[in-house]
C-alpha cells in the first residue's frame, strides 16, 4: 500500500514551546514512533508544515542587514532540508539499517493569475505596531492586515498547481526509499513572461498540495495528521460530535474554520475526489488506528453512509 502522511505544524513544535532545534528533535522523534510502522511493508511519503521555522528564519535574515533579506521561496528551501534532516535521521534509527531514506527539495508550480495574488491573507514573520508595519510596507513593498491588536506581513496562498519532482519522487518510492517531500507546501515558483522558472514570494497550504502530491504518485491512502482526534461538528460544546466516516459530497453540507481544520478537510476531498483512495484525519499517535477505522474521520467516495459519533 502506498501511504502519505501530511504531518501537521504540532509534530514539530507543541503549541507555546520555544522555537529550538532540541524541542524540534524531540517532536521530531515522537512523530517517528507513529511513522515508523507505517514504512514496514508500504510505500510510505512524508510532507510537513513550516510556518514557525520560516519565521524563525526570516527574523534571523531581518537583524543581519548587510545584505537583502532572503526571499521566501530560498527560506521554505532551507526549512525543508532542516526538517528533513531530522525526520530522516530519527526515522533511521527505528527502521531497519538498510531502509533507504530521503528528502526531496520540491518546487511546485503557481499560476501568477492565481485570484490569491490579488487578497493576500496568509500572515508571515513577526508582529509590528501599525506604525512599523506601514513603513515597513512603504519601504519593501509588503501587504500588511491588522492581526488581532497588532499588524503583520500577509502573502498570498495560491493554489499547487504542478509538483515538478513527481517523476523522481515515484522513482524512489518504487526502489523501497522513505521520501520526505513538499515540505512548507513546496517552495513556491512560477514561469516568468520569458518561460524562466522563478520563485514567488508566497505561501502555498501544505495540505492542498499534499493532496496533490498524494494523487499525482498514485497513494492510496492519504493521511493528514494534526492535533485533533477527528473532524468534529459543534467543536467545543457539549453536543460535539465526531465525523467517523462521509464521502466526499457528504462533506460538502458543513462549514470548517478556514484557519485550521477547513482546509484539511478540502484537501481530504480534494484527494478522494481525484484518487478514488482513502484520506484519513486523525491525531498523529492514532494514525494506526485510524487506518483501521477505529478513530479519526475517514472521507472515500467507498463510504456508504455518513458515520457520526457523538462526545
Amino acid at each position: 500500500m502506498r501511504i502519505l502522511v501530511a504531518l501537521g505544524g504540532n509534530a514539530l513544535l507543541r503549541r507555546g514551546q520555544a522555537l529550538t532545534a532540541e524541542n524540534q528533535r524531540v517532536n521530531v522523534r515522537i512523530a517517528a514512533q507513529a511513522l515508523a510502522p507505517l514504512a514496514e511493508g508500504n510505500d510510505l511519503v512524508v510532507t510537513h508544515g513550516n510556518g514557525p521555522q520560516v519565521g524563525l528564519l526570516a527574523l534571523q535574515e531581518a537583524a543581519y542587514t548587510e545584505v537583502e533579506a532572503y526571499p521566501l521561496d530560498v527560506l521554505v528551501g532551507e526549512t525543508m532540508g532542516m526538517i528533513g534532516y531530522m525526520i530522516e535521521q530519527e526515522m533511521g534509527n527505528l527502521l531497519p539499517f538498510d531502509t533507504p531514506l530521503a528528502t526531496v527539495l520540491t518546487m511546485v508550480e503557481v499560476d501568477p493569475a492565481d485570484p490569491a495574488f490579488s487578497d493576500p491573507t496568509k500572515f508571515i514573520g513577526p508582529v509590528y505596531s501599525e506604525e512599523v508595519a506601514r513603513k515597513n510596507a512603504a519601504e519593501k513593498g509588503w501587504s500588511i492586515k491588522p492581526d488581532g491588536a497588532a499588524w503583520r506581513r500577509v502573502v498570498p496562498s495560491p493554489r499547487p498547481k504542478r509538483i515538478f519532482e513527481v517523476r523522481p519522487i515515484r522513482w524512489m518510492l518504487d526502489q523501497g526509499a522513505v521520501v520526505i517531500a513538499a515540505g512548507g507546501g513546496g517552495i513556491p515558483t512560477a514561469y516568468d513572461r520569458e518561460g524562466h522558472l522563478t520563485g514567488v514570494e508566497c505561501v502555498i497550504d501544505k495540505d492542498f498540495c499534499s493532496a496533490l502530491l498524494a494523487a499525482e504518485i498514485g497513494a492510496h491512502v492519504f493521511v493528514v495528521a494534526t492535533d485533533a482526534e477527528a473532524v468534529f461538528l459543534d467543536w467545543g460544546t457539549p453536543n460535539q460530535t465526531a465525523i467517523r466516516r462521509a464521502t466526499p459530497d457528504m462533506m460538502d453540507a458543513y462549514d470548517f474554520p478556514a484557519g485550521s481544520m477547513g482546509p484539511k478537510v478540502e484537501a481530504a476531498q480534494m484527494f478522494a475526489r481525484a484518487s478514488g483512495g482513502r484520506a484519513v484525519i486523525c491525531a498523529l499517535p492514532d494514525i494506526a488506528a485510524a487506518l483501521r477505522g477505529e478513530t479519526g474521520t475517514t472521507i472515500s467516495s467507498e463510504v456508504e453512509e455518513l458515520a457520526l459519533v457523538r462526545g
